[in-house]
């Protein structure tokens, strides 16, 4: 049986995409910069060719048909796969070019944006996509390849990723500097069960660690508050409504303020490592190879040096008549070459 797409063409596949994202031609023709008119002509086209109706028209807008649903999926994936071969052919030529889709927890939307700042310095053509979310929202992204690259604390164990650690991640328990367990000598896990401990959402990274925490220590978790967001567990903390663990990532104003302090507990802060991953057995974008790539090489000098400098600026507002000591080096920024696949 013979094709009855082979005439199809790209033009009349990303109308009918955009019709089938937006749910209208009116708005599939402002994406696409063409005329309505245009729009019709390409889908009628397309149906033509497919030999049966993708659209149901109606005054609220348009429905898919069954085949307009199954054929959906495909020009979704066509569409993709041809841009991926275009920033491909671009990196090719030493030109990376395209849009870098990133999900990150959000604990690492305070570190992100100067790395992507001094990638996008250096590739001026790729766009960015970061969606920020919990760890669980992150790792569903990524598995529906809404996203190319996924920025978490560790691997997912679900999921076949390919991934590499590219910076050191420093997380300890905190709270106001005049709360009583400030004064305790080496307070112990099971002393924060009595300290209101702050937690964020099931599925969060650093809800994940404290309950590994609390396991591994054979002490039972009494969670105090659950809060979603970093910025209102910080707030809390900082008016002496409890302790919580955090990303020293995400207080380090807080901290060098004196908003905040670090809890004199045994082992504290504590260590882990930021990963970047990938879907493993799927091509990687022209555009998420080459940022992968330059958090390897240099996203713990970048992250370092972004620490130095806002605590450096921090001390020199707070005392402004001391003669601030140097500013940190900047990295030195070396331009990475993509390896060839």
């Amino acid at each position: 049986m013979s094709n009855p797409l082979r005439n199809a063409t790209f033009r009349q596949l990303a109308a009918f995409n955009a019709v089938a994202r937006l749910g209208s031609v009116s708005r599939a023709a402002d994406e696409m910069h063409l005329t309505q008119p245009a729009v019709s002509i390409q889908l009628g086209i397309l149906e033509d060719a497919a030999g049966t109706p993708l659209l149901r028209r109606s005054a609220r807008g348009v429905k898919l048909t069954e085949a307009g649903e199954l054929l959906a999926g495909y020009a979704s994936r066509i569409l993709d796969l041809w841009g991926e071969a275009g920033d491909a052919m671009a990196a090719h030529c030493g030109d990376i070019a395209g849009l870098l889709r990133i999900g990150a927890v959000t604990t690492a939307e305070y570190l992100l944006p100067p790395l992507l700042l001094e990638f996008v310095r250096e590739h001026p053509q790729v766009k960015v996509k970061l969606q920020i979310g919990n760890r669980a929202d992150v790792v569903n992204q990524l598995a529906g390849q809404d996203i190319d690259l996924a920025i978490m604390g560790r691997p997912p164990a679900e999921l076949k990723t390919i991934s590499a650690a590219f910076a050191k991640h420093p997380m300890a328990f905190v709270a106001a500097p005049s709360h009583p367990l400030m004064t305790t000598p080496k307070p112990g896990l099971a002393a924060l069960n009595q300290a209101n401990l702050l937690v964020r959402e099931r599925g969060s990274g650093t809800r994940t660690t404290v309950e590994q925490m609390f396991k591994d220590a054979g002490v039972s978790l009494t969670i105090g508050s659950e809060m979603s967001s970093n910025e209102a567990i910080k707030q809390m903390c900082a008016a002496g409504f409890g302790v919580a663990f955090l990303s020293l990532h995400s207080c380090v104003l807080e901290l060098e303020t004196g908003l905040l302090a670090i809890l004199p507990m045994p082992d504290c802060p504590i260590e882990r490592d930021w990963h970047v991953m990938h879907l493993a057995g799927r091509p990687v974008p022209a555009a998420a190879a080459a940022f992968e790539q330059f958090l390897r090489v240099h996203g713990q000098a970048w992250i370092h040096w972004r620490l130095e400098h806002m605590r450096r600026k921090t001390a020199a507002a707070a005392a402004p008549a001391v003669t601030a000591s140097a500013e940190p080096a900047v990295p030195a920024r070396k331009k990475v070459v993509r390896s060839a696949a």
